[in-house]
């Protein structure tokens, strides 16, 4: 049985702000593809194809129908899967919907407004406060660099909201899966799940409207390269760091995000980050290392290796 352990190692407490590093670039490079892609394929569309894209390799390589031991697909766990995959793929198509009428970071700001409030609701220490304070200056800072000088579209703010609510369902959900002691298994169902469903609202009116374009092998290509990028390689890592801390320094970590979707709006999209995007950066980072690393597990939260 896995044992509990009441500290990280000093590794560990270096490796896994760095896992959060490579997975943001990873998603916010694979964002930035589906940028691209808006100019063919519709950006609901493109939320399903990643959410395809990424079923299909995870169930190639998990074929979660294996029987494991200790992983017996009950209703429970079958529903839960699901709903993890639903909030997920609902989470993207949001997110596309507003990266389509805002800039990347200012989408990322306003998104980030979910793992707040998971934050908020599981912090008791004072320096997990201090740490959600600094976060909010800083995310309040990247938002308003972003918003000078323009009009922000009040439909594309709408879409970044819904992101944010359905993020912090991916959190509460996500730690639910992590602790089945099978993440990787349940995504992969939950993603294959919710691509089915979820098919027909976000990639029917693309496909109605757009027939002729669904022989291209290149769409089909690129979907699975951002589900790979996008999707399956930081929600594994995802999955690795939430079974090793709990819900609110999760959220907390998660901070570094939108200082990375700035770097790479600003090297791929080229929206040169301003000096008061650079002050929002700083303080989310500090806000990082003042509460966010996980010096200490949470109560319940088992020492499971690596998938």
């Amino acid at each position: 049985m896995a044992s509990t352990s009441p500290s990280l190692s000093g590794a560990s407490r270096l490796g896994i702000p760095s896992l959060f590093v490579v997975g943001a670039l990873c998603m916010y490079v694979g964002a930035a593809i589906g940028v691209f892609l808006f100019d063919t394929v519709d950006p609901a569309a493109v939320a399903w194809l990643r959410g395809f894209g990424a079923a299909l390799v995870l169930v190639l390589w998990r074929r979660p129908w294996r029987a494991r031991a200790g992983s017996a697909w009950t209703r429970r766990r079958l529903l839960t899967a699901a709903a993890f995959g639903g909030a997920t793929i609902g989470m993207n198509a949001m997110f596309y919907e507003a990266i389509a009428r805002l800039p990347l970071g200012a989408a990322v700001a306003i998104e980030f407004l979910g793992p707040i409030a998971v934050a908020a609701a599981g912090s008791r220490k004072p320096a997990d406060v201090c740490a959600l304070l600094l976060v909010m200056a800083g995310v309040g800072a990247i938002a308003s660099a972003q918003f000078e000088g323009g009009e922000v579209g009040l439909v594309g703010i709408a879409f970044a909201l819904g992101s944010a609510a359905l993020w912090a369902a991916y959190i509460v959900l996500g730690k639910s899966v992590a602790d089945a002691g099978q993440g990787l298994d349940d995504m992969a169902a939950g993603f294959a799940i919710a691509s089915v469903f979820l098919a027909l609202p976000l990639f029917g009116p693309f496909a109605v409207a757009h027939s002729n374009t669904l022989g291209d092998w290149r769409i089909w290509v690129l979907g699975v390269g951002v589900g790979l990028l996008s999707s399956v390689v930081p929600y594994v890592l995802d999955q690795y760091v939430l079974v090793r801390v709990g819900r609110a320094r999760f959220a907390l970590l998660l901070a570094l995000l939108p200082a990375t979707a700035t770097v790479v709006g600003a090297v791929v999209l080229t929206q040169i980050p301003t000096v008061l995007e650079a002050l929002g950066i700083a303080a989310v980072i500090t806000a990082v290392v003042v509460g966010g690393l996980p010096t200490r597990r949470d109560r319940g939260v088992a020492d499971i290796p690596p998938p």
